[in-house]
């Protein structure tokens, strides 16, 4: 392999050594506790998942040396990129070579369908070492690829007795790790002797709960955000001239965009699971946004920041039900697809519509509803992360201003600038939390392997601590998992945790919020990652686990 061409921080972050909890630093023993269930339908879960339902928890601690038999492992990156992926690659590279030097570990290339396609290299000290403490994931590639079929579980088997690998560990989502779960639940059931180990990643921050405590790569692209909002928030409070709608990456929940309010303390943060809470129309959302904009032009301030999460449409609950409707009346749809104009498929959709939803429609800017019913997935369903909301809210606010204005109301002006902040935060160089979080996820799935353990996630916890003080273990995946319907039919999923209302961080922007949005010098400009210099500087964790734990 060509070694890359890199920048001087690239090269000093390389001789970055990721910090580790003190149970993963030298010899390492299992404590199990007690049984585990589902966190919803249980009888049902169970079914599914004989083999792998009911394990304990594992914690590691300190123990004595002993000799591990050699393991060669499979790693697959899936779906969408998170800071730090590389290290929990790096960290289970190292785990596997300090448990056994005979272990070899092959990556499978372009995610999941390596595994199926039998596409894999062999990961060497030579290739890892290119990639410690980077972001991305080029090592070996990702791709969403589902793993749902028995013919593709079956592949997979074929490439691991080839290689003879006796364990596959899935870096991904909630989606990913269901999977992953699916996986090590058939190779169990078909008595083949594949492990199966999960490892919790999206920048989202919808995977968590009382054992994942954040997903890996949401600390980095918060912080990535939260240093352009902050330098966005500076250039508003120079000019006062300028309006600012940030939409922000994180369609099924609002954590990014709590987070980011949390570092930033912008003028308003609307949180999608608080409009879904209290039965909000579009149109109360833009009121509220409105109603803070005329107060600030009553203060001579026409300026200010709005951070919109960018699956808020889909919280909206008449939003919800038109894009139901949307997606049952236009998947598939020969008579609809045949149409030539936009205006005859605008005046279709209406027509077939339910009256309610109907006067939703024809609310909505012509844009952003030719948007609902041109832009779908291979499926036939609206593709919600498509939609430019931001835009959506600035037309809507617009004119709402200028009838307030028209009725003497609105005194102020009115000039906006649209943002979208997502794929400028998956990609970033780790930051310190971060690069030791994936390094000890990636280190601890090594001694999951290593201890036979299948259908289990890497968990890693106590992570306000200092790491010395993290706790390592493993959470049987079947845990977090429930029945939901997909695509027509109940199937077994990890639940999605989203911002809670009754919970320490939202509470505390809920108490805040009005001061943020009234006073000229709320904001915050948080800078750039740092990655040398004081320990509070630099390893902090976001706002969302210090406020959760209390800090």
């Amino acid at each position: 392999m060509k070694p890359m061409t890199k920048s001087p921080l690239q090269i000093a972050r390389a001789g970055y050594q990721p910090k580790l909890p003190n149970a993963l630093k030298g010899n390492v023993v299992l404590k199990e506790g007690a049984a585990t269930e589902s966190v919803a339908d249980q009888d049902d879960i169970k079914k599914l998942f004989p083999n792998t339902y009911g394990m304990p928890l594992i914690t590691f601690e300190p123990g004595e040396k002993r000799n591990y038999p050699v393991k060669n492992v499979g790693v697959i990156l899936s779906g969408g990129q998170a800071p730090g992926g590389h290290n929990v690659i790096c960290g289970l590279f190292d785990g596997l070579k300090a448990l056994n030097p005979a272990n070899k570990l092959y990556g499978f290339l372009g995610g999941p369908s390596g595994l199926v396609d039998h596409q894999y290299i062999e990961l060497t000290k030579e290739i890892v070492d290119e990639y410690r403490n980077t972001g991305g994931f080029d090592i070996i590639g990702s791709g969403r690829t589902k793993l749902e079929e028995a013919e593709q579980y079956d592949k997979g088997a074929e490439i691991c007795h080839k290689l003879d690998i006796s364990a596959i560990v899935i870096i991904g989502g909630d989606d990913s790790n269901t999977n992953a779960c699916v996986l090590a639940e058939y190779y169990a059931q078909k008595g083949e002797p594949i492990q199966v180990i999960g490892c919790p990643k999206t920048i989202d921050g919808d995977l968590k709960n009382e054992m994942i405590e954040t997903s890996f790569g949401f600390d980095t692209a918060c912080k990535v955000y939260s240093e352009l909002i902050g330098n966005i928030q500076r250039d508003a409070n120079s000019a006062k001239k300028y309006w600012h709608f940030i939409r922000l990456m994180g369609r099924s929940a609002s954590h990014i965009t709590l987070e980011c309010a949390l570092q930033s303390q912008p003028n308003i943060c609307i949180i999608s699971e608080e409009v879904e809470a209290n039965n909000l129309t579009l149109s109360d959302v833009v009121e509220n946004i409105v109603k803070v904009i005329v107060h600030r032009a009553d203060h001579g301030l026409n300026f200010g920041t709005v951070l919109i999460p960018e699956g808020l449409i889909e919280f909206i609950p008449a939003m919800k039900k038109l894009i139901a409707e949307l997606n049952d009346l236009l998947a598939h749809n020969d008579d609809f697809n045949a149409l030539e104009t936009d205006d005859e498929k605008r005046q279709y959709v209406k027509g077939m519509l339910s009256p309610e939803t109907a006067q939703v429609y024809r609310d909505l800017p012509k844009g952003i509803a030719r948007q609902l019913t041109l832009d779908r997935d291979p499926h036939g369903n609206v593709q919600v992360s498509l939609i430019e909301t931001e835009k959506l809210l600035i037309e809507m606010v617009a004119k709402r201003l200028a009838q307030l204005k028209a009725q003497g109301v609105y005194k102020g002006k009115f000039s906006s600038i649209n943002h979208f902040f997502g794929y400028e935060g998956r990609c970033a160089i780790p930051s310190n939390f971060d690069a030791d979080y994936t390094y000890s996820l990636g280190y601890t799935a090594s001694v999951l392997i290593s201890e036979g353990k299948t259908g289990y996630m890497s968990s890693v916890r106590n992570t306000t601590a200092p790491a010395a003080e993290w706790i390592a273990g493993g959470v049987p995946i079947t845990m977090m998992m429930n029945m939901e319907r997909r695509h027509g039919k109940m199937k077994p999923v990890i639940q999605k945790a989203l911002v809670r209302l009754d919970g320490a961080p939202f509470k505390f922007f809920a108490a805040n919020r009005e001061k943020w949005a009234d006073e000229e010098m709320s904001y915050i400009y948080p800078g750039p990652i740092q990655y040398y210099g004081p320990t509070e500087v630099c390893d902090q964790p976001t706002k969302t686990l210090q406020l959760e734990k209390g800090l």
